[in-house]
């Protein structure tokens, strides 16, 4: 189970450097993506992958408590990966808001690897 959460919080890193990227073209480049061709496949792809990873994370997490880890911060962070995944693309959306969130989700998740690769 450890190599699975491994490899999903890997990816969601992933994802959560992409939303950075994106976030910062639609700012600097005014570049406006479809909804439905780009940003709603784009973010139904990240919560599956997000949903799959928490169900994944709460069971280990039961199983092995971790000292700064608690559940809590799972929902957390799976609410600011679904909300980053599509203001990643509006230029509108408050910078700092988007990067407080970003920033939380990537503390999170590398703190998970740091625990899983130990």
């Amino acid at each position: 189970m450890s190599e699975e959460i491994l490899e999903l919080t890997k990816r969601l890193l992933n994802y959560n450097h992409s939303f950075m990227n994106y976030y910062e073209e639609a700012r600097e480049k005014g570049t406006i993506h479809d909804f439905h061709e780009v940003i709603k496949p784009f973010a139904n792809e990240v919560k599956k992958v997000a949903q799959e990873w928490a169900v994944l994370m709460k069971s280990w997490l039961v199983i092995n408590p971790q000292k700064h880890l608690h559940l809590k911060q799972i929902d957390t962070t799976l609410d600011h990966i679904d909300q980053l995944s599509i203001q990643a693309f509006f230029p509108k959306t408050s910078r700092s808001r988007f990067l407080n969130a970003n920033r939380t989700v990537e503390y999170f998740l590398l703190e998970i690897v740091k625990e899983l690769e130990k």
